[in-house]
């Protein structure tokens, strides 16, 4: 219960339009400009929200749970078709 309110107060912040630094947020320039990863920590879990800031929206790209040091590469195949998608409308 904890790590959804500490996601839903740090995407608030993000909508008011505050930057939010480490060790919140980190950008990931790999998968598009203007795109970040929220890092929330759980009980046994330690989650990750990829995220794009647009001029209109924050744009949620995936959310997952992150197992291993190195995001994997499916999650960053799909979070760059979802931008794609995005910025295609």
């Amino acid at each position: 219960m904890e790590a959804r309110v500490e996601a839903g107060v740090l995407l608030r912040r993000l909508q008011r339009g505050d930057n939010i630094p480490l060790p919140h947020s980190r950008p990931v320039p790999g998968i598009g400009k203007a795109c970040h990863e929220l890092r929330i920590r759980d009980v046994n879990k330690i989650w990750r929200i990829v995220y794009h800031v647009d001029t209109e929206a924050i744009v949620i790209l995936e959310v997952f749970a992150k197992t291993t040091q190195q995001t994997p590469k499916s999650v960053i195949d799909t979070c760059k078709a979802r931008l794609k998608l995005y910025a295609s409308i």
